[in-house]
């Protein structure tokens, strides 16, 4: 029998009130009708019994009914998340590729062209400190000694 008209809570009810026939598990040795001892209940599942697991599987047949699926997300949308995450695990595979192929050679090339750009950044920096008229007597300096050189030629 189906009982998916019934709520939830009216559901589990009678799921714990059901009669034997319809027990699929052997019945336990330990029923002989001695009232001194103490008969197991089965345990309830905290999932099943909370109010919000009632809620969704109540929710979940009424979708279902109404012939709607689980995933109705629009075919584009999905689509374009399946392409998103093809090109992010691209990218990482293409980034591991070359973090592994790069030689040792290569790898020291790398920090000695990181030191160089720091050293210019440090250089960059302390011209930037400089007075305003040593800057100009630079640019002057250069100027003269091209203008020399054009010159001479």
């Amino acid at each position: 029998k189906h009982f998916s008209f019934l709520p939830a809570s009216m559901y589990t009810e009678i799921q714990r009130e059901r009669p034997d026939g319809g027990n699929i598990l052997t019945h336990p040795d330990y029923i002989d009708g001695n009232p001194d001892l103490i008969k197991p209940k089965k345990l309830l599942n905290p999932v099943k019994a909370s109010k919000s697991h009632q809620e969704l599987h109540r929710e979940l047949l009424m979708n279902h009914k109404r012939g709607l699926g689980v995933d109705s997300k629009p075919e584009l949308q999905r689509v374009l998340e399946h392409r998103r995450r093809d090109l992010l695990i691209k990218q990482k595979k293409e980034e591991e590729e070359a973090k592994k192929l790069q030689s040792p050679f290569e790898k020291e090339l790398l920090k000695r062209h990181q030191r160089l750009d720091q050293l210019e950044k440090e250089q960059e920096k302390q011209e930037d400190h400089a007075p305003e008229f040593i800057k100009v007597k630079e640019n002057l300096r250069r100027t003269s000694t091209v203008t020399g050189d054009e010159k001479a030629a």
